[in-house]
């Protein structure tokens, strides 16, 4: 040792978390890292618990040493901390034979998942099934629960345990139809099916109002429609079904049988290729992406693209629209998720690329959190990030092995995950260590 003492930075501490130091300046070593630094905030504030956390300069967290991150500027280091996303911890499986292609944990109690052979499934919190509802006769790719309204909701459906749902599938149609959540008797009843597209319906949204409804196909359109349901057919029964099948529907509808067809309110067209993802953003308007290799913006009320974002040769996957104004999360092929201002007319200017290993094919943001977000990919693996540093996530862990992840839902610290492996329910989340249950996943 030669007896030299480690240098110091004048660093000043941020932060929008409930743990708030009072304002004053620090000398830190330069050597510090983010272990070091979290202990000192634990030390400063007297926590009974240790809190993890996480630092961001000039919107980027710290991986290194604050040398590193000073990069030899004298001024004063303004610092701010975050608590640290804990890595995610399995909690659960839910059986099922068949790939998963959409799921939700957002309903109180219940998980609800949309699968390859056709059918929503309700489970309740302890993974018992208490219900299937074969819904359609191809693959359901989406649902999405309609949020209650006057308008979305039939006159007997008013009551909290009962659901409006929409799902797409491969078969060409969505469908709104009810879920009655009542223990064990929970019921299911399709009101109406949607018709517009001659390819499979990719993906499928709910206005946050619950009165508008957003299809997205793989014939390029977007259809739009109204949640409410008719009180007659919108759609010839001849032109929405295909002969074989025609027989069997005239025999439902004449044994009474209440479902009905819904003809679009409007049709989105812009799209040169399959859209992949659509959802409504704040405002009532919409986004999509597809593979065309655009993110569009849409003037609803006109039935307009208003804005269009070209990239050269990456088809897109998967959609999320943060709480931050006129912004998207969109999934690449090309192996990455890029956050884009959609207020820019290029890829690059105003964007942010989070590089994945592997195809991510589905996108969530916490329920809980503006800024944490969370990818699914074609490696079995979940990653979760912060939009306010694109270096490196935040926390990752392998659900499977050579099955692809293919859907989230993330309500507070249960995150549902599906995908070719079946359903896991994983913890995850921000959260004090040593406060996690059951086994540790091997992390990717």
């Amino acid at each position: 040792m030669d007896g030299s003492v480690s240098p110091s930075i004048p660093v000043m501490f941020t932060t929008k978390t409930q743990y708030q130091l009072p304002p004053q300046k620090f000398m830190i070593p330069a050597s510090w890292r983010r272990f070091q630094l979290s202990q000192l905030i634990n030390t400063a504030l007297s926590l009974p618990r240790i809190v993890p956390f996480d630092f961001l300069i000039r919107g980027v967290l710290l991986g290194g040493s604050l040398s590193e991150a000073a990069n030899g500027e004298e001024e004063t280091l303004e610092i701010e901390y975050i608590e640290s996303v804990m890595p995610p911890t399995k909690l659960a499986a839910l059986p099922h034979e068949e790939w998963v292609s959409s799921i939700s944990c957002s309903v109180p109690g219940h998980f609800l998942t949309g699968s390859y052979d056709g059918a929503l499934r309700v489970f309740d919190r302890g993974q018992t099934l208490f219900h299937t509802a074969p819904f359609h006769a191809a693959p359901i790719t989406s649902f999405a629960i309609v949020p209650s309204s006057q308008q979305a909701a039939p006159a007997d459906a008013d009551d909290g345990d009962r659901l409006l749902v929409v799902t797409a599938s491969h078969d060409r149609t969505a469908q709104i139809s009810r879920v009655s959540l009542d223990g064990t008797r929970t019921t299911s009843t399709p009101l109406a099916t949607l018709h517009l597209h001659d390819a499979p319906v990719a993906d499928v949204a709910s206005s946050q109002d619950g009165k508008n409804i957003l299809t997205a196909g793989w014939d390029g359109l977007i259809g739009l429609w109204s949640a409410g349901i008719p009180e007659s057919d919108e759609v010839p029964l001849e032109e929405t079904i295909a002969a074989p099948e025609r027989k069997k529907r005239r025999k439902v509808q004449e044994g009474g049988g209440t479902v009905k067809t819904k003809a679009p309110s409007a049709v989105l067209r812009s799209h040169t290729a399959r859209v992949s993802a659509v959802e409504f953003s704040d405002g009532g308007n919409a986004v999509s992406c597809g593979f065309d290799s655009t993110v569009r913006t849409w003037d609803v009320e006109r039935g307009l693209c208003s804005h269009t974002i070209t990239v050269s040769e990456k088809p897109f996957l998967a959609l999320a629209i943060p709480s931050t104004p006129e912004t998207a999360l969109a999934a690449s092929v090309d192996r990455s998720v890029t956050l884009y201002d959609l207020r820019t007319g290029t890829s690059t200017a105003a964007s942010v690329k989070f590089p994945h290993p592997a195809t991510p094919a589905t996108l969530v943001f916490a329920q809980s959190s503006a800024t944490q977000f969370a990818s699914g990919s074609y490696d079995g693996v979940v990653r979760i990030w912060d939009v306010r540093s694109a270096t490196r996530e935040v926390a990752s862990a392998r659900v499977w092995d050579g099955q692809k992840v293919l859907a989230l839902s993330w309500a507070g610290e249960v995150m549902a995950i599906a995908g070719e492996g079946g359903v896991e329910v994983w913890r995850a989340g921000a959260g004090v260590e040593g406060g996690l249950q059951k086994e540790t996943p091997s992390m990717a």
